[in-house]
């Protein structure tokens, strides 16, 4: 699909009845063809990244013989290091909104790390890679976020971020399924993995040149829609960090680091379902595959439902997903439904959450400032998970994997109450 400059730069919604303020009941605004854009390079993307990602627990703990402790610090290091660099890349995107130019460096920076895990070998060499490719994820995820979030209507912001997960989601099905016939195929099964991530991640960067507008117009400014005042600040990291002190983007701030400190990485969920089911070495890339197409059914249907119930119920609602399936895993069930149902209350878990908080974020934050705002939550919510994977790698080393999990489930539990005291003023979210 080919999606031009001028057409990428026109809001969701511009009938000449939106631009009177009028929304016609039952009519559904289009998706914003930058949201489109986005999320085919989130596709291309993802089948990269999911490939290593499906392949790196077995490679690192089975390859190379780490310790869970071990794991869980890489581990750490995977998932939380880019909280260093996100309100770097949101400062950086929105001064002169280089939204863009700053998505491609981070999208650039996470393709040129793929091929340098085929030369090392060493715990600290894997974790600088990996780091490398987190500061990459860390630059591009607040940009583009913003930049899905000002070419969509607001009142409609729920179904643009759950639309793009989708696509998102759609790469992350097909990424361990590309993984797994590459490891039954090829003689040197991980080396040919990281190969052809790098391959399939360049294109990613390619589609993002050419198809992703480099400025977007706010959709829904014609439309009365309500915006969160001061949308004319100058951007500045004073600004940005000045942003804690609207109460709504604060509570939500501050529940997503309670319950990020309580999310057990996939990677480890992964592990523990291998465990207990006995699953063969080569089929342990094809177990995020259910977690995907949970994510994928469901991702749009709650992107929607949180549009009119309230983003941040449908949030905390995923959170209690993710806690029923820690209860699954502790159960004596060896097989039968065990999988199934732990993987599908996975992915609803992250299509009840993802872009759901993006979304409810972007109302409480001003256009100038929209990606610093978002990377605050973003960074909360990094930050807490890196905490959370080092401290289960180290309870499941010292205590086991069953301990390990129960007290995570007890966090999550309290996290969740805790969450709810600290609810956001309705309106905002």
């Amino acid at each position: 699909m080919y999606v031009s400059e001028s057409r990428a730069s026109t809001p969701a919604v511009a009938s000449p009845a939106a631009a009177r303020g009028i929304r016609r009941p039952g009519r559904r605004s289009a998706v914003a063809s930058t949201v489109l854009a986005l999320g085919a390079v989130s596709l291309i993307t993802d089948i990269s990244s999911e490939m290593v990602t499906a392949v790196l627990p077995l490679y690192l703990v089975t390859g190379l013989g780490l310790s869970p402790l071990g794991f869980g610090l890489l581990d750490g290091v995977y998932n939380g290091f880019s909280a260093l660099v996100r309100l770097v890349g949101g400062h950086l995107a929105d001064r002169g909104g280089r939204h863009k130019r700053v998505a491609v460096l981070g999208y650039g920076l996470s393709a040129l790390c793929k091929p340098l895990l085929l030369a090392v070998h060493t715990l600290p060499l894997i974790g600088a890679v990996l780091a490398a490719d987190r500061t990459g994820k860390g630059l591009r995820t607040a940009p583009r976020d913003a930049l899905i979030s000002l070419s969509s209507d607001p009142a409609s912001r729920g179904r643009a971020f759950g639309v793009h997960r989708a696509m998102d989601t759609t790469g992350a099905l097909l990424g361990p399924l590309v993984a797994f016939l590459i490891l039954r195929r090829a003689a040197e099964g991980y080396d040919a993995v990281f190969t052809v991530s790098f391959c399939v991640a360049a294109v990613g960067v390619l589609v993002l040149l050419l198809f992703v507008p480099a400025r977007v117009r706010q959709a829904g400014a014609a439309t009365g829609s309500a915006e969160p005042a001061g949308g004319g600040a100058r951007p500045s990291l004073r600004a940005a960090v000045g942003l804690l002190g609207r109460r709504e983007l604060r509570g939500l701030a501050l529940c997503a680091m309670a319950l990020g400190l309580a999310t057990v990485s996939d990677s480890f969920v992964y592990l523990m379902l291998q465990r207990r089911l006995g699953v063969p070495d080569r089929w342990f890339a094809l177990l995020p595959l259910g977690t995907a197409g949970a994510f994928l059914l469901l991702a749009v249907p709650l992107g929607r439902w949180a549009d009119r119930v309230g983003r941040w119920r449908v949030f905390v609602g995923g959170h209690l997903a993710l806690l029923l399936a820690y209860g699954l895993l502790l159960t004596h069930l060896r097989a039968g439904v065990l999988p199934y149902a732990v993987l599908a209350l996975h992915g609803t878990f992250y299509a009840a959450t993802d872009g759901v908080l993006m979304a409810a974020a972007a109302g409480s934050v001003p256009a100038a400032l929209r990606s610093s705002g978002l990377a605050l939550v973003q960074t909360g919510q990094a930050a807490a998970r890196f905490v959370c994977s080092i401290a289960f790698g180290a309870a499941w080393t010292a205590f086991g994997d069953r301990s390990a999990l129960s007290g995570a489930a007890v966090a999550l539990l309290v996290s969740v109450l805790l969450s709810v005291r600290l609810r956001p003023r309705e309106g905002a979210v």
